[in-house]
């Protein structure tokens, strides 16, 4: 009798607890609005550290004569973030770019406003939204029809181009970029 209470109580222990760890991970299922939010948020802290460590007057900076200026670089970004988020046909309005400005506060105030209008255009999606069309725009001849999901994946992909860019641009400045800084 003892033992088929200890085989009963070890069983029911098993079973609470399976029970409950398969509560706390269906709690946590991964989302693809939650996932995006957070790669969007990630890669906009990403971005404005390394918009912000070059000095203002090296905002007109470019390697070559043929490359864009390290402002234009960044009001690139800014530009492909409306976009391409502009495609999921949110609500919030979309902030104005003005792709001549050339001062650093202004240039990365466009930046930073490019990923809050994207941040409030993921915030309205739902998995099911993102995974519906994207609204077409004149720089879709090289994707073609997409899904809203796949327009966000794609700026995203574009942003990390870039960055990889401004990286050689700081670097050539004399300065460690951010996200290579160790303390």
């Amino acid at each position: 009798m003892r033992l088929r209470t200890i085989v009963f109580t070890l069983t029911a222990s098993i079973w609470l607890g399976s029970a409950q760890l398969a509560l706390h991970l269906s709690a946590q299922a991964p989302s693809l609005q939650a996932n995006m939010l957070a790669d969007w948020s990630n890669q906009k802290d990403r971005l404005m550290k390394l918009a912000s460590v070059m000095p203002a007057e090296q905002f007109g900076f470019k390697p070559t004569a043929a490359q864009r200026n390290y402002g234009e670089q960044i009001l690139h970004i800014a530009e492909a973030n409306v976009i391409q988020l502009g495609r999921l046909m949110p609500k919030v309005k979309a902030p104005s770019i003005n792709m001549r400005a050339t001062s650093k506060a202004e240039v990365v105030k466009a930046l930073e406003d490019s990923f809050d209008y994207g941040m409030a255009a993921l915030k309205e999606q739902t998995d099911q939204t993102l995974l519906q069309p994207a609204a077409t725009t004149r720089f879709d001849r090289f994707m073609g029809p997409s899904t809203r999901a796949r327009a966000v994946w794609y700026v995203m992909g574009h942003t990390e181009d870039i960055y990889g860019q401004m990286v050689v641009y700081v670097r050539l400045n004399g300065i460690t970029p951010p996200a290579s800084q160790r303390p």
